[in-house]
């Protein structure tokens, strides 16, 4: 067995401004098997902060979540980042264990992933964006389901609990919302086929820092630019996958990855309870049919455990397996991994 060698990552910095901010299109790995998707191979991308803001700001401003930034960069003041101080961003991210087809909303990372039809001689890609899910009184429903119904500039109808909630909150809420910058449904909504109106929509300028975070009454809101460039690709009848794996485990050019979130709120686990699902996973993946491996694979513990410890979203390296023989170069070795 190969064991993981140290990776030297190569520290870029990057703006808003060279496109990284749309930069939510990924190419998915020509290994029909591999499950990982990188957007800068080997480098760790980090941007620069061009004026005293907050995290949430560089969150909006490379539509990230912010819990998702949040834990990414753990010694950063939340509230209050310095001009040139260094952010780092998320590069690879594993996709969910769904079918690749629709959207997958899995609500453990509050992000959505959008397969896009495979247009004739284009490479696959998948299209991830950061969304809001429903706070422990309001969780977001599981299972499969579908968009039953698109609607553009939708005026918001409160229901009867959430007029009595705000009002109890001294913020009472009319009848109707129209559309408008302060309408909580933004510029675009998408129902999806389950019971109790749940929905896909956008959101106001009042709400707009709380995307990537347990906040809303079960729908799932999105940023302006995302939630209007999704409704503008996907038809009525989009197949649409609510799952919630807070762990999972992927292959990416023979280096298996785990990549591991925080419970959400209301539900708590242990790290035993953690090692064991991520065992499952682990083994789950050495058994793949491309390239089977000892069961479980010699895998590195330590790293295991610090994924599980820190929670904080991003793919760590487990396990290194040696190419299988179809992948030997013309010469019959095996070629270099990199």
């Amino acid at each position: 067995m190969m064991k993981i060698r140290s990776l030297f990552a190569v520290l870029i910095l990057l703006s808003a401004g060279n496109g990284v901010a749309h930069a939510t299109t990924y190419a998915l790995p020509e290994n029909s098997n591999d499950s990982v998707i990188t957007q800068f191979h080997d480098d760790v991308p980090l941007t620069r902060a061009e004026q005293d803001e907050t995290l949430l700001d560089v969150a909006r401003r490379f539509l990230l979540g912010q819990a998702e930034i949040v834990r990414l960069n753990p010694d950063v003041d939340r509230w209050h980042i310095k001009k040139d101080e260094i952010v780092r961003l998320p590069n690879k991210r594993i996709l969910p264990d769904t079918p690749h087809e629709g959207i997958t909303l899995n609500i453990a990372e509050y992000r959505m992933y959008y397969y896009p039809p495979v247009q004739k001689g284009a490479a696959p890609q998948v299209m991830s964006y950061a969304h809001g899910v429903g706070r422990q009184d309001w969780k977001t429903p599981m299972g499969k389901t579908s968009i039953v119904q698109k609607v553009k500039d939708p005026a918001w109808h409160p229901p009867e609990s959430i007029r009595r909630e705000h009002a109890a909150n001294g913020d009472p809420l009319p009848a109707v919302v129209p559309p408008g910058p302060h309408n909580p449904l933004g510029a675009y909504k998408m129902h999806l086929a389950v019971p109790g109106g749940y929905l896909i929509h956008g959101t106001d300028i009042d709400k707009i820092y709380g995307i990537g975070m347990q906040i809303t009454h079960g729908c799932v809101r999105m940023y302006p630019e995302d939630i209007e460039a999704l409704y503008n690709s996907v038809p009525v009848g989009t197949p649409v996958y609510i799952v919630k794996q807070p762990i999972k485990v992927g292959w990416l050019d023979n280096t298996l990855y785990i990549e591991a979130h925080p419970d959400l709120e209301g539900e708590e686990t242990t790290l035993a309870q953690k090692v064991d699902t991520a065992l499952k996973l682990i083994q789950k993946a050495a058994m793949t049919a491309s390239a089977p491996a000892q069961n479980p694979p010699e895998f590195d513990r330590a790293a295991l455990n610090k994924a599980l410890t820190a929670l904080d979203g991003n793919p760590v390296a487990l396990y290194q397996r040696l190419p299988s023989p179809v992948s030997l170069s013309a010469t019959g070795h095996a070629p270099i991994i990199r």
